[in-house]
């Protein structure tokens, strides 16, 4: 009994192992076909080998475009100055004598232009705001037509109007950041979002953007132009101010 369960202990593993069979005469056939096969030279098998390597397919890849309100979208073009970002305008065209934009990545030239139209659209409104402040009636100085220079004007506001002025000012830029830029820790410093169309915050209540690349292109020029020509405007009011301490209308015999 005890042998056979032994038997079958040993045939059952057996049945797990791979099985070598020795044959004598298959040895002896193997040895003499390898002695024999030493004496005559087998044919070389030529190799088949081509000079020419498979190159892989290069593909037109077309960057991705950033979008611009909901019907519009903008692909940077590499060739051109600033990426094909629109400005550039007659009799100068594109104009960067000092060369800030030369060789510079994508980002950088979209953060220059969103600082650009950024100051060029608050030095438009600064433009007014020295007009209007020195010769027309307002709220701070009782409705009267106040002569003070705009420069000097600051310093006489309450600051009960001061302060929601300036909260309405953080607030506005809060969510210019929040749209555009990078949030801190989420990636470098001072990145505009790679989605973000330099000065596009959305905001067109009148509905005057254009439906075509060309005539927004078009009117993002003339912006530019006047915020270049505001920031020029508002710089010299301010000197201008400095210098004689009279306000602006009132220098011009008004």
């Amino acid at each position: 009994m005890k042998l056979a369960i032994l038997s079958a202990t040993v045939g059952a593993a057996c049945a797990f192992s791979p099985s070598v069979t020795f044959s004598t005469s298959t040895a002896s056939l193997h040895l003499r076909m390898s002695t024999e096969s030493t004496d005559e030279t087998a044919p070389a098998t030529p190799l088949d080998i081509s000079t020419e390597e498979a190159v892989p397919e290069v593909q037109d890849v077309t960057p991705a475009g950033v979008a611009i309100g909901r019907s519009l979208s903008w692909v940077p073009d590499e060739t051109k100055p600033c990426y094909g970002l629109p400005g550039a305008s007659a009799p100068l065209g594109f104009f960067d004598p000092l060369g800030f934009t030369k060789d510079m990545e994508l980002l950088g030239v979209k953060r220059f232009r969103e600082a650009e139209i950024m100051h060029g659209r608050v030095a438009m409104m600064a433009t007014l705001g020295y007009l209007i402040s020195e010769s027309t009636p307002t709220i701070t100085y009782g409705m009267n037509v106040h002569h003070t220079i705009a420069n000097n004007q600051i310093p006489e506001v309450p600051g009960t109007v001061l302060f929601p002025f300036f909260l309405a000012i953080n607030i506005c830029e809060a969510l210019r950041a929040s749209k555009g830029w990078v949030e801190p820790g989420l990636g470098p410093l001072f990145t505009l979002r790679e989605s973000y169309y330099p000065g596009d915050l959305g905001f067109d209540p009148l509905g005057l953007r254009p439906t075509n690349m060309k005539d927004f292109e078009n009117m993002q020029t003339k912006e530019l132009n006047n915020g270049r020509l505001a920031m020029l405007a508002a710089a010299g009011m301010c000197a201008q101010e400095q210098i004689n301490g009279k306000g602006i209308l009132e220098n011009l015999g008004f």
